[in-house]
């Protein structure tokens, strides 16, 4: 997969499958802009391995949550870069909280760090796409969630719930400036938003027993789908959703 000379930002890029993301699109030669919330050392480490696998980084803090952050992020890649080829809108926070105890503090900063950031992530991409034209790619990391629903995490499934529209819509309105929009849907991955299930051997099998195919998802196996869906070979797909998820959305117990 080739994406040299590309530059991208991925948001939420120092960590599980964002710093994933990074690296497989470094590897297709791809520059990048990481964007980060906390542990600068982490997003250091990523610049690192980017530069070894030889494309160029540069890590940005932001709160992608703040619109003011978020343009800063595409600023950063056309000051750096000269340009922004590929928007992965990754940044997620869950609360594990239901209908009936999540309060309205947890509600707003789920929806603002999982779908305002994507909404404004998207719209501030899209417009530095038009203005160099070319056409462009954004990917929105969504989840089995935006169509299956987790009782007792609510406030995520909704967020998620609403990329997987505006992932739709987007698409079909940046259709004629060239601008792709789809979303990955993981299921199960192996990263930090999962520890406590991992960590857990007696979850971790019931989690395992509702995967047809028997196991969390690597971070590499959703970093490369993103890496795909980049290039030109994914020139067809858009206003849609790629799941990612070992079957576990049509696993069934059976008769």
């Amino acid at each position: 997969m080739d994406l040299k000379g590309k530059v991208a930002v991925v948001t939420g890029g120092s960590s599980g499958i964002g710093a994933a993301i990074v690296l497989q699109l470094a590897k297709c030669g791809c520059n990048i802009v990481i964007d980060y919330h906390s542990h600068p050392e982490d997003a250091q480490e990523i610049e690192k391995q980017v530069v070894a696998a030889g494309a160029k980084a540069v890590s940005v803090k932001a709160d992608v949550s703040n619109t003011e952050d978020l343009q800063t992020l595409v600023n950063t890649a056309v000051e750096k870069f000269g340009r922004i080829d590929v928007m992965v809108n990754n940044a997620g926070i869950e609360t594990r909280t239901s209908i009936l105890d999540t309060t309205e503090e947890q509600f707003e900063k789920v929806l603002h760090v999982n779908l305002k950031s994507a909404f404004f992530g998207t719209q501030f991409a899209a417009k530095q796409m038009i203005k160099q034209g070319g056409g462009g790619r954004i990917i929105n990391i969504t989840s089995v969630h935006e169509d299956w629903p987790m009782p007792g995490n609510i406030a995520y499934c909704l967020s998620k719930g609403g990329m997987r529209m505006l992932t739709r819509t987007a698409g079909v309105e940046l259709a004629e400036h060239n601008i792709l929009v789809v979303g990955v849907g993981p299921g199960a991955v192996a990263t930090p938003i999962n520890l406590e299930t991992m960590k857990d051997p007696k979850l971790l099998a019931k989690l395992n027993a509702a995967i047809p195919l028997g196991r969390m998802a690597k971070p590499e196996e959703i970093s490369s789908i993103v890496a795909f869906l980049a290039t030109q070979g994914a020139g067809y797909m858009t206003a849609t959703t790629v799941f990612a998820d070992g079957g576990m959305m049509l696993q069934s117990p059976g008769l």
